[in-house]
């Protein structure tokens, strides 16, 4: 009977980690592709492909911070492997990994505060921008 407990227990285990895993996939997943679609909008503002709104250029930086306060909890270690595209490297350097994200959020806080027209939008979100294409040259594998 003990033996049956224990290998039950074991199974089940495994169950909650593989769901832990693929959880913390999903939702880094889903969180990275909410922040695409604002730097979709962000990005068309800045061509002039869609005019310029002060609402939602603030938004875009609100997203971001949001996106760097919650990104590396959804990066844990046994989230390596799996449907993502993080590279392993994440984990090898994971001080570096998460400094970035602080970096971001700082610098979107700063950049929300300071944008009031197309302008200001323009050299803001290029720079928030830069920190995003960084951490995916370094931390995402190319597919």
């Amino acid at each position: 009977m003990i033996r049956v407990l224990i290998a039950v227990a074991a199974v089940a285990f495994g169950a909650s980690t593989v769901i832990a895993q693929q959880d913390a996939i999903a939702a880094r997943k889903a969180l990275m592709k909410a922040t695409g679609g604002q730097t979709a909008i962000a990005s068309k503002m800045v061509k002039g492909e869609e005019p310029f709104d002060l609402t939602k250029a603030k938004g875009v930086f609100a997203s971001y911070q949001d996106t760097a306060a919650k990104a590396p909890a959804l990066f844990p270690p046994d989230s390596k492997e799996g449907d993502t595209a993080a590279h392993a490297r994440i984990w090898e350097a994971k001080a570096d990994f998460d400094a970035r994200f602080a970096k971001m959020g700082a610098d979107a806080k700063a950049a929300e505060a300071k944008v009031t027209d197309l302008d200001s939008f323009k050299a803001a979100f290029n720079d928030v921008a830069k920190n995003c294409g960084g951490c995916h040259n370094d931390y995402r594998v190319k597919r």
